[in-house]
């Protein structure tokens, strides 16, 4: 620690804080626009200035000084530095008269008006007049995607964007060109970016050269109702700020949580919003003459009772989607168990994970701040950049940072860090089964959820439980074993136990002609159910489970109602309600719990909160919020031991297209848009 005096307050700092992180730790505020705590330090807005006594007679950019670097008095005393010194003001309001040169000044018509950084720091430094008479430069708008609008007039070169692709997006597709002031910041040969956290930029930059375009000339950021969430788009459970209108969602924004997401999200997060409104379910339906037709709900419950009286509960079955909350899923394992009905599965997509298998064979054990500490990462099955984005910039944080080595099983793909690729398929993974101990403190698999939705899935997980004990990814101090899902409903359905009962069928199986003669579907729209039984569907998008349904029943989205989901790493998370679901859809348990009255198997609790409270006595570990329960390491020595033949077939990531892999995401116009982009598909010179 070094001692340094800050506005007549000495402290104690870390040597190698800069001195703007030093002035912030005293309590000083110091404004900047380049520097950013997550980004390289480039020091070219020159905000940050502050004087440092008996240093140059000059003011210092604190971003880029650091304290290791100041002198001592001449005995010794420690360094000082003013924040608001006559000479520190000045240079400020130099700093703000340049910087306002060629800025175009068109506040009233720009999307960042009330929340832009120019605009806070020049009502502290700027002046009522320009000594500059010079023209202002003008600089053509680019076309960097569908996402990110464009309106470079407004830039003053901060690079905040620039340096986020390159560094945290890992897709270096935006530079300077020129110099002086002909300098430009612009994509390469101008084309659409490709990284699926571009977003983040609009959030980065401190002026609005860079808006959303999705959203622009919405509205003023006054005029929102925010609302704090979480993002259920994959499994790594985001923190997020739902910004609504009315009865409207608008906008959704990153919170900081340096568990998770620190302060990123992925561009389906983000621009997810107009999904939200388009093919929506608001009303029930019934299938009358091979067609739907609308219905009550009154009739719609008589449907579905004289169906469940006249099945045996051998031939009932149910299936969760991804995007379920774990009380809609605690609900209908309750009626279920009533119905007398094993025929129940959360996981659609054919997984083999299992909860007997014990709560560390489907958890991220290391949590996702353990990336930060590992020394070793093999990725096995999965492509994170598709599956959760956010960890993947995180994975390629700690391969910036050194000392580790990386590794990849399965698919080759562009991940944006590098890595040493051992082969598609599971004999890759074989040769570590028996291997010596690696010489690492920390090794971490990561196994994604297509290696484990195949026929062999639960060989594979004996597998790669016997390889990650052979090389010490699990061990005393450090489980290492991780498996990143792709739905945000999947660890909580596991949670809960919503597997099928002795002689019951999985997902598939119950999806296969005449399998059972009534099926009920929570929200799984990524599975095909074929001919033969009687389906009733709760969600919320006409997409292929609607499709499919004999009886919709119209459910809230994850902004429509409050809830609990369980992240890839086991941590329960509470999700806050933005709006009210549209027209006559009401929240998936209330619906469960009005159903159960007419088939005669009534659940024992009329409200949301009877509910959780039966959920907290069941399962009180679901409802401690934002705490990571950890799991028992034991279970991975009963897993090795596991026998099962290995197909030689290649591991498929579990995300085909990263932009279309839910209802909510297939309903969005901006979505497909991106799809199209990424699968090479041009815009034409009319649009």
């Amino acid at each position: 620690m070094s001692k340094i005096v800050i506005d007549g307050k000495e402290i104690d700092v870390p040597a190698e804080y800069t001195l703007l992180q030093a002035c912030e730790a005293a309590g000083a505020e110091i404004p900047r626009f380049c520097y950013h705590e997550r980004l390289s330090i480039a020091g070219n807005c020159r905000m940050c200035l502050v004087e440092v006594k008996g240093g140059p007679p000059k003011p210092t950019a604190s971003c880029a000084m650091a304290v290791r670097d100041l002198r001592p008095g001449p005995n010794g005393e420690p360094p000082v530095v003013f924040t608001n010194s006559p000479m520190a003001r000045k240079a400020r309001k130099g700093v703000m008269e340049f910087l306002l040169i060629n800025h175009p000044l068109d506040c009233p018509i720009c999307d960042q008006g009330g929340e832009c950084d120019l605009q806070d720091q020049a009502m502290g430094y700027g002046a009522d007049s320009s000594r500059f008479s010079e023209n202002k430069r003008a600089v053509e708008d680019k076309f960097i995607g569908p996402l990110v609008k464009t309106s470079m007039n407004r830039c003053i070169q901060c690079t905040r964007c620039v340096r986020f692709v390159t560094e945290v997006a890992g897709v270096p597709e935006l530079g300077a060109i020129g110099r002086g002031e002909d300098m430009e910041i612009t994509s390469y040969l101008e084309h659409a970016l490709t990284s699926e956290l571009q977003g983040n930029v609009v959030d980065l930059c401190p002026v609005g050269a860079l808006t959303s375009k999705p959203t622009a000339f919405h509205a003023r950021p006054w005029e929102y109702l925010k609302t704090e969430s979480v993002d259920v788009m994959d499994a790594l459970g985001s923190a997020i700020r739902i910004d609504s209108r009315g009865r409207e969602i608008v906008r959704i924004l990153p919170r900081v949580n340096d568990a998770i997401n620190e302060e990123w999200i992925s561009d389906k997060t983000r621009h997810i919003v107009d999904g939200l409104k388009t093919q929506r379910l608001d009303r029930p339906y019934v299938r009358v003459g091979g067609s739907l037709r609308p219905a009550s709900w009154a009739e719609a419950f008589a449907a579905v009772a004289g169906k469940v009286k006249a099945t045996s509960p051998s031939r009932i079955g149910a299936m969760v989607g991804d995007l379920a909350t774990v009380e809609e899923m605690f609900a209908l394992k309750a009626l279920f168990a009533k119905l007398g009905s094993p025929n129940i599965d959360c996981r659609q997509d054919g997984s083999k994970l299992h909860p007997r298998f014990g709560r560390a064979s489907y958890l991220f054990n290391s949590t996702i701040a353990g990336i930060d500490q590992a020394d070793a990462i093999l990725v096995i099955g999965s492509n994170p950049r598709h599956e959760a984005p956010v960890l993947n910039a995180r994975i390629r944080k700690r391969w910036l940072g050194g000392g580790v080595l990386t590794g990849l099983v399965g698919e080759m793909a562009d991940l944006t860090f590098k890595y040493n690729y051992l082969g598609a398929a599971p004999e890759s993974l074989a040769a570590f089964a028996d291997h010596p101990p690696a010489n690492k403190a920390k090794p971490m698999f990561i196994l994604g959820a297509g290696a484990f939705a195949r026929p062999d899935g639960q060989a594979v997980l004996s597998l790669a439980a016997k390889a990650a004990l052979s090389l010490g990814a699990v061990k005393d101090g450090w489980n290492g074993f991780n498996v990143l899902h792709s739905a945000a409903s999947r660890v909580g359905g596991l949670d809960l136990g919503l597997v099928p009962g002795e002689r019951g069928l999985d997902a598939p199986t119950m999806a296969k002609a005449n399998a059972v003669d009534l099926l009920v579907n929570l929200g799984a729209d990524e599975i095909d159910i074929e001919p033969g039984a009687f389906v009733v569907y709760i969600g919320t998008h006409g997409d292929r489970g609607a499709h499919r349904a004999d009886v919709i029943l119209p459910g809230a989205a994850y902004t429509e109602k409050t809830g609990i989901y369980v992240n890839t790493e086991g941590r329960p998370q509470f999700a806050e309600r933005a709006v009210f679901p549209p027209g006559d859809a009401r929240e998936d348990w209330s619906i469960l719990r009005a159903l159960s009255d007419p088939i005669g198997a009534r659940l024992p609790f009329d409200s949301l909160t009877q509910l959780r409270s039966a959920l907290a006595a069941a399962y009180p570990f679901l409802v401690r919020f934002d705490a990571v329960a950890p799991a028992d390491a034991g279970v991975f020595g009963q897993l090795a031991a596991l026998s099962g033949a290995i197909d030689k077939a290649p591991f498929v990531a579990a995300v085909a297209d990263f932009y279309l892999t839910n209802p909510i995401a297939r309903a969005s116009r901006v979505m497909a848009e991106c799809s199209a982009l990424g699968r090479g598909v041009q815009r034409e010179a009319a649009e």
